[in-house]
């Protein structure tokens, strides 16, 4: 029996993982059409829900690595992030901009680490 736990596992990806007590995954806007600030959003609030289906939670986040298109979005996200994020709860964070997304319309993804509860 396997040590690791994945859940909405798919050929390529699982919505995701748990080893050794923590939880790791990734999430990405459910609006393409959206803009940055409602990307955000629907994000974090998607991930909020994975999050809480592996056992954890946003206070429990480690780290995290947001991913933007243009970093002109930085202040928006940020603002998004900083209302969504319970206050004291900050995880170890990197903001990294990149070339492109897997959808065109895509200007911001996010993974993380957090431990379960």
């Amino acid at each position: 029996m396997s040590d690791i736990q994945r859940a909405g596992t798919t050929p390529r990806y699982s919505d995701f993982t748990v080893h050794q007590g923590v939880v790791y995954c990734v999430e990405v806007p459910p609006d393409e059409m959206a803009g940055v600030s409602d990307q955000t959003a629907g994000m974090l609030a998607s991930l909020e829900q994975l999050l809480h289906q592996a056992g954890s939670g946003k206070d429990r986040l480690l780290m995290a690595t947001l991913y933007l298109t243009d970093m002109a979005d930085y202040d928006v996200v940020n603002a998004v992030w900083d209302a969504w994020l319970p206050a004291g709860t900050a995880p170890s964070r990197a903001c990294v901009q990149v070339a492109r997304l897997a959808k065109p319309g895509w200007r911001v993804e996010v993974g993380v680490q957090a431990a379960i509860r």
